[in-house]
């Protein structure tokens, strides 16, 4: 066990000096090993772990959907997104608040990226906050938080990098996270009718929308909507493979584009150039943890844990309890990817013996990974929005996300207290 603090401890430092994640992780766990076994075996197993993980099959799934979500930008959505949901609830007092956290929630369920999420919805949703005198706190708020929706709902790179690091069904995966993202959705749109309520100048009414205009706004974006259907569908049904549901998301969505006259062949070059790039940052990520994570084994830390854990007189959720505490501590630290990752290898072997299901505990990892997006002092998802509002002190965003920080804790607890949430709907799949 303290060889393997020790390398944490290593990593930590190394991070904060700011070296790239994935070659920390790399580093430090091939040093690890070779202190233990040797250098040569550290060798001999540093390539051999590359190769294995990057033969997975399942992995062909996660660059087919990032792909998918390079098209979706492209086909400039995120606007049409925006005025679908401003039609319906642009009106209410905070309705353009609760638009922006609609849209995030269906642009998400496109783009699979949080940071992508937050970034292109700034764009679109500031400006008209903005112009309709919204509280930059409320504004920057729903941004920040609505983008964390981006790696709960299906299809998530995050649902697909936890399913194979667990060897769990990542379609299973990808439906359960359905009907907690709904939620979330659900408690932001509450969350801003209790702020307006009580700050009711924080967020002024917009515009009315006849229902012929709200029904016409739906029809800009129906084709992506029934993509996204069918993809979830297909893999509810059991018609095909969340790697086949990746590649006939892309090809839909790649068709959607050039519907919308938006891919042009440069567009297109530059889809799989961004496509390209993020692949290769979450496998340099993924390598990383799967060799820290084998030094980690060596070291013997989860079995130390395990034997911890067993001698412990707690209850089984007060084990699940301390892991989310963890979660939320380190969440302040790491980059959410990275942070599963890191972990989930050290803390699955730990949950699965305690008797819980590891497509619900995906969910609730998921779930605390989006938490640590807008958590102080990393908070990924505010820097992303700080880059779009120069003007607007860190402070002044956190404060906005305070009330959403709350709503993350108690959905939660609402999962973790009653499991069905999150299974279901796996638990009817064929």
């Amino acid at each position: 066990m303290l060889i393997s603090l020790v390398g944490f401890a290593i990593l930590l430092v190394i991070c904060f000096a700011g070296f790239p994640l994935g070659w920390a992780m790399v580093s430090v766990g091939f040093v690890g090993f070779g202190l233990i076994r040797g250098f040569e075996p550290a060798l001999a197993t540093l390539g051999q772990l590359i190769l294995d993980f990057s033969m997975n099959y399942h992995f062909s799934t996660l660059p087919l959907f990032i792909l998918m979500g390079a098209f979706v930008y492209r086909a400039a959505l995120a606007e049409d997104m925006y005025d679908a949901a401003y039609a319906w609830l642009g009106s209410f007092r905070g309705g353009l608040a609760m638009t922006t956290v609609a849209a995030c929630g269906g642009f998400a369920a496109v783009s699979g990226s949080s940071a992508a999420t937050a970034a292109t919805m700034a764009k679109v949703a500031l400006p008209s906050m903005r112009r309709f005198n919204y509280d930059d706190r409320l504004a920057a708020g729903s941004v920040a938080a609505g983008g964390t929706i981006g790696i709960l709902i299906p299809p998530s790179i995050a649902l697909i990098i936890y399913g194979i690091l667990v060897e769990e069904d990542i379609g299973k995966l990808f439906i359960a996270g359905v009907l907690p993202g709904i939620l979330t959705v659900f408690l932001y749109i509450i969350v801003i009718r209790i702020v307006t309520a009580i700050k009711k100048e924080w967020g002024p009414p917009g515009d009315h929308t006849n229902w012929p205009n709200r029904f016409r706004a739906l029809g800009k974006v129906w084709g992506i909507l029934l993509l996204f259907l069918f993809i979830l569908g297909g893999i509810y049904a059991g018609i095909f493979t969340p790697s086949e549901a990746g590649g006939i998301g892309a090809t839909g969505a790649l068709f959607f584009a050039i519907a919308r006259k938006k891919m042009t062949w440069k567009e297109f070059y530059n889809s799989l150039v961004d496509a390209g790039k993020t692949t290769v940052f979450v496998f340099t990520v993924a390598y990383g943890a799967i060799i820290f994570s084998n030094f980690i084994n060596i070291a013997g830390m989860p079995d130390d844990i395990l034997k911890f854990v067993n001698d412990l007189d707690v209850p089984p959720m007060g084990v699940i309890f301390a892991i989310l505490a963890i979660y939320v501590v380190l969440g302040a630290v790491f980059e959410g990817i990275g942070m599963i990752l890191l972990t989930v290898p050290i803390f699955f072997p730990v949950v699965q013996s305690l008797g819980f299901d590891l497509i619900w505990f995906g969910i609730v990892v998921i779930m605390v990974t989006e938490i640590s997006l807008i958590t102080p002092p990393v908070g990924m998802n505010v820097f992303v929005l700080k880059t779009m509002l120069p003007d607007v002190s860190l402070w002044t965003i956190f404060k906005g996300i305070g009330p959403f920080f709350c709503a993350d804790l108690l959905r939660l607890g609402l999962v973790v207290i009653f499991p069905q949430i999150a299974l279901f709907l796996p638990a009817l799949m064929s």
